[in-house]
């Protein structure tokens, strides 16, 4: 699996950014994972929404790739790496089993998110470490709401921003990342997921989007 990087600058330390909706610290080897959202499918069809099978397998598959590529020590979700309580049901908890058995070595640590609280504890059998906002890595203060942390840069998820990119004929909406002074916001990992229009509320930030597997600067901070 073919992706694209852009390494930028957030807080004055060196990000990589991945057209898979993922951010990664060289020096710290940690990849940052945002609003996975894991068993959403299994939640909408409990809930008698015929929606089909499969979101979440494409989702590890994707995570699989991103590790191969960065070779991390270290996972970090920034909150809602499940989606509900329907997420801990069988089918869900052996694919995330199966996934984390593949990738035994990597530390892996979770970032309680709102999603997170209303599914319910994880199993200890996968190995997920759960931590609150905000939790200090590095120069990093991870979070899953997007604020300010005096001494450190946040990464926080929660908002799934995405940019409107328009024609005269057309126009699309794509995830993207968005860096502030202060705090970036990671765009929504999980592909079945909705989004947060950012292109009016951005204010002076910075906004990098994914589009045809590239990471495309739209607009850097002056």
């Amino acid at each position: 699996m073919n992706f694209d990087t852009l390494t930028v600058d957030a807080g004055g330390y060196p990000l990589q950014l991945s057209a898979q909706r993922a951010a990664f610290d060289p020096h710290l080897k940690t990849l940052f994972i945002a609003d996975a959202h894991f068993g959403k499918d299994a939640v909408f069809r409990a809930h008698g929404v015929p929606v089909p099978a499969g979101a979440t397998m494409d989702d590890l598959a994707r995570l699989d790739a991103l590790i191969a590529a960065y070779r991390p020590g270290t996972i970090v979700f920034l909150g809602d790496l499940l989606h509900g309580r329907e997420s801990l049901g069988s089918e869900t908890m052996r694919a995330l089993g199966e996934w984390r058995a593949r990738h035994a070595c990597v530390r892996v640590v979770m970032v309680e998110g709102n999603h997170d609280r209303h599914a319910g504890l994880l199993p200890p059998s996968l190995g997920v470490e759960t931590v609150f906002e905000p939790w200090l890595h590095g120069p990093w203060a991870l979070c899953h709401y997007p604020q300010t942390v005096d001494g450190a840069y946040v990464l926080a998820g929660h908002q799934h921003p995405v940019y409107v990119i328009a024609s005269r004929a057309d126009a699309v909406r794509v995830p993207c990342f968005r860096f502030a002074e202060r705090y970036g916001v990671l765009p929504a990992f999980g592909a079945f997921t909705g989004g947060f229009v950012v292109n009016r509320s951005a204010g002076d930030a910075a906004i990098y989007a994914v589009a045809q597997n590239r990471v495309i600067a739209v607009r850097e901070r002056g």
